[in-house]
């Protein structure tokens, strides 16, 4: 499981973001996602497109558990690895 470590380079200001988009998105690239804070609260979060596919996939299974039962979520849910 991947679980999302916050880091102080993950992050940036509203104004860095406008000033060095390019910088940011690579910042997202290494990191998966960049929170982006205005006046010193959260604002945004800009996903890498390899991220933000691996959460889509995830929404899509949870969608799919929603209308099963309970006995069949160990066929739905990806497996270790994936």
């Amino acid at each position: 499981m991947n679980l999302v470590k916050l880091t102080a380079k993950a992050i940036v200001s509203n104004s860095d973001m406008i000033k060095s988009y390019k910088s940011c998105r690579a910042k997202a690239g290494t990191f998966g996602r960049i929170f982006i804070l205005k006046n010193n609260k959260p604002d945004a979060v800009l996903y890498s497109i390899a991220e933000y596919e691996r959460i889509s996939e995830f929404i899509e299974r949870l969608d799919e558990i929603e209308s099963i039962d309970n006995e069949d979520i160990d066929e739905v849910l990806p497996k270790a690895g994936k």
